[in-house]
């Protein structure tokens, strides 16, 4: 990064955020929820016979790195956690928001261009930041390189088409309200602006942007950014071989198939005959929503699969949300209705996702679970019924996810 993107971090720090708000709440997202990072990363078990060296490069105010630390603190496992960011602004405010929690971290104020003096990781978090280099190709690598053998990344970078309208005016603004104007200026002017668009506009109308709407960081960090570039999938695909990388899964899954997004036959079946590569871009030029890519993947040459196998021994975990009030939303014959990239979406899950979903307690097994359905909702269950149930339910909810697995021992 250059000075204007320092300096703009230095003024507003990103995201915006309280620390004392930290005694009510913990802020989740992905990348980085330890659920996440175990299914796809670490095949459902996180290394516990030595402290996991995690890095977040960019870390900014602190969301992934005080989510991450706190959620390894609550499941008793070692590790440290080291936060990277160029800005002593956005470092203060998570160094607070540890604090409000009690959480151990390092913080580290510099460039993730020099993360190898920091030694290697297990696991390295890069949100929202290569979009903002000079040369986010160099900055991928240079983080792949302080990956530990086994270990894995996560990264977010923009969507070109879901963020319809912040280009067009980032360019009027750079000539209304440019730099060398006060910080403080530019954002009036922009507010400006924003509030008297017509209804034409692109911005005006993208239902899925809202942070120039909630906060002047965020305002700022949309609109008056001093560099930014958005992806496609395959430029997402190209800038992670470029590092040394393999894509392991995209985040919600459900948003690359393509079939999410259309129904006729006759194109879903050309679609199906597609290489993975070409089914994710077309999914994305069908949907047009998608405001960020979020992807997981590890060395290009790992030899192992990292995600964790669905199988008896796996132990199904719900990611934020109830058993209780998701089995309660899941009728016989009707489908579970959610809503992704502005759009509703229909998933057909089968009769016995209710009862499934009611015994997840990311404790059972999947063989605790049919055993149990067995003993109070259906003796003759045989195991080949409940094997494609539990797959149906399986698919369904990880491409939202909302469902993931792990293999650790509670």
């Amino acid at each position: 990064m250059t000075d204007p993107v320092r300096a703009q971090y230095e003024t507003y720090p990103y995201p915006a955020r309280d620390p004392k708000d930290e005694r009510r709440r913990l802020v989740t997202g992905s990348p980085s929820h330890i659920a996440e990072v175990e299914h796809y990363l670490f095949a459902g078990r996180i290394p516990a016979d030595r402290p996991l060296r995690v890095l977040f490069a960019g870390g900014g105010t602190g969301d992934g790195a005080i989510m991450l630390a706190q959620q390894l603190a609550d499941r008793g496992l070692a590790a440290e956690v080291v936060h990277l960011d160029l800005s002593t602004a956005a470092r203060r405010i998570a160094e607070a928001r540890a604090a409000e929690r009690g959480l151990t971290m390092r913080f580290v104020t510099g460039s993730l261009l020099e993360a190898a003096g920091l030694g290697r990781f297990d696991y390295i978090d890069c949100c929202g930041v290569l979009h903002h280099l000079d040369d986010p190709d160099a900055g991928l690598r240079a983080l792949a390189a302080t990956l530990a053998p086994g270990g894995g990344i996560g990264i977010m970078v923009y969507g070109e088409l879901g963020r319809s309208g912040v280009y067009p005016m980032q360019d009027l603004l750079r000539g209304l309200a440019p730099p060398d104007l006060p910080p403080a200026e530019r954002v009036a002017l922009a507010r400006r602006v924003v509030r008297g668009l017509p209804d034409t506009n692109l911005l005006r109308r993208n239902p899925l942007l809202g942070d120039h709407l909630s906060s002047d960081a965020g305002l700022f960090d949309l609109l008056l950014h001093a560099r930014d570039r958005a992806y496609r999938v395959p430029g997402v695909l190209a800038l992670l071989a470029g590092a040394g990388l393999r894509l392991v899964s995209f985040v919600e899954p459900i948003r690359y198939r393509p079939e999410t997004w259309i129904a006729d036959p006759a194109v879903r079946r050309r679609l199906a005959g597609l290489p993975a590569a070409e089914r994710m871009a077309a999914a994305e030029l069908l949907s047009c929503g998608m405001k960020v890519h979020i992807a997981y993947a590890v060395a290009a040459d790992r030899a192992d699969d990292p995600v964790c196998a669905l199988d008896d021994a796996a132990v199904p975990v719900l990611r934020d949300i109830e058993a209780a009030a998701l089995a309660r939303a899941l009728k016989p014959g009707q489908p579970l209705v959610v809503r992704f990239d502005g759009a509703p979406l229909s998933l057909s899950l089968p009769d016995l996702a209710g009862p499934i979903v009611a015994r997840i307690d990311g404790h059972r097994t999947v063989a605790a679970i049919r055993d149990d359905l067995r003993r109070t909702v259906a003796p003759r269950l045989d195991g080949r019924t409940f094997a494609a149930a539990f797959q149906g339910v399986f698919e369904g909810l990880c491409g939202i996810n909302r469902l993931l697995l792990s293999r650790r021992v509670p």
